[in-house]
């Protein structure tokens, strides 16, 4: 069976010290904030200042290794996560940790999943019951064909907080990338299935989203809506969406709008509503909006999906200039390769 490569890992954020010479230092403190806001280059640039003023150094190249990372280049930041373990006074803290997560992180980045499941070995040995640890090395796992044991990690997630079904669906979604979705779905039914009391009507909801009964999901989600938030307008369009009334999905979307504010997330996905009905500068508009709200956990999904409702606007010299300034900033996305090419022959 053929295996999809799992795009998002969970990095676990320690709190940084900030301090060099036993006062808050401000270049650190910058830095921290650009990277908050996915300013790679400005976040280097700082750090470089928060280095010369003497910050403990393997701070520096924890955040270096970070700020590499969100410039794509993996090498640089395995090499600073790595000076930074071998700072390590030899004795396991908290960032030692932190570092290992981000190291793994980097080395499934660049293919190398075996020294990444050995990264995720080495935090288990110390810590046995890191839940992060065991759905990361799950995740791996699967990547690298191997089911049986990934399993085993998920098994032993869920056991160790049977209640958390943020990452029940993370499992899901692990298992569904890599070809096992009916896996990923008994994980869901059995959930479904159990006493738990603390299992609320969104969570209901969302759980039958994922098992494709979308009719049993709105009618949940519908209970809650107005005190459910943002997640619960999110899964109670994408459900009426599954359905095909995009119209009805619209509406939820645009409802959350009118009575909540702007949000970035929202604006993308009623752009893509849009696009599905048809209705292309709709879809336009809802992308430039939600990119106008300057959410850095949206910019690359709302770049994105602007390009695409350029050209079925049919104007491709716009969406040619885009994709090619895209292409800078996420020059990994496969789908973004293929697009660029595509864009060449119109």
């Amino acid at each position: 069976m053929k295996k999809k490569l799992i795009a998002s890992f969970l990095t676990v954020l320690m709190a940084l010290p900030l301090c060099a010479c036993g006062k808050e230092n401000e270049n650190l403190k910058f830095a921290m904030e650009n990277l908050a806001n996915l300013e790679y280059s400005n976040a280097l640039n700082n750090l470089a200042a928060a280095e010369e003023e003497g910050v403990n150094p393997r701070v520096i190249e924890r955040a270096k290794g970070i700020a590499f990372m969100g410039q794509t280049n993996y090498e640089e930041a395995i090499g600073h996560f790595t000076n930074a373990l071998n700072l390590s006074l030899g004795v396991p803290e908290d960032m030692d940790f932190d570092i290992n997560y981000y190291l793994a992180s980097a080395l499934v980045k660049t293919g190398d999943l075996e020294r990444a499941e050995k990264t995720y070995d080495a935090i288990l040995s110390l810590r046995e019951n890191e839940e992060d640890a065991y759905f990361l090395r799950g995740s791996v796992r699967l990547m690298r064909d191997n089911y049986n044991d990934a399993k085993a990690d998920f098994d032993r997630c869920i056991e160790l907080n049977p209640t958390n079904y943020d990452r029940l669906v993370e499992i899901y979604e692990a298992l569904d990338n890599a070809g096992y979705k009916s896996a990923g779905q008994d994980y869901l039914r059995t959930a479904l299935a159990s006493p738990d009391k603390s299992m609320d009507t969104y969570v209901k909801g969302r759980i039958y989203y994922y098992l494709e009964e979308y009719q049993q999901a709105y009618i949940a989600l519908e209970e809650v809506k107005d005190s459910g938030g943002l997640d619960c307008y999110l899964y109670l369009g994408r459900a009426y969406e599954a359905t095909g009334d995009y119209n009805y999905a619209s509406n939820v979307y645009n409802t959350y709008l009118s009575k909540n504010g702007d949000n970035a997330e929202i604006y993308n996905q009623l752009g893509l509503c849009e696009i599905k009905k048809g209705t292309y500068q709709k879809a336009l508009s809802s992308f430039e909006t939600g990119l106008k709200l300057n959410d850095p956990a949206m910019r690359q999904s709302l770049s994105y999906n602007q390009i695409v409702a350029y050209e079925y606007l049919g104007e491709f010299d716009v969406a040619k200039t885009l994709i090619s300034d895209y292409l800078k900033a996420y020059p990994e996305d496969a789908n973004a390769i293929r697009e660029a090419e595509f864009l060449k022959t119109r």
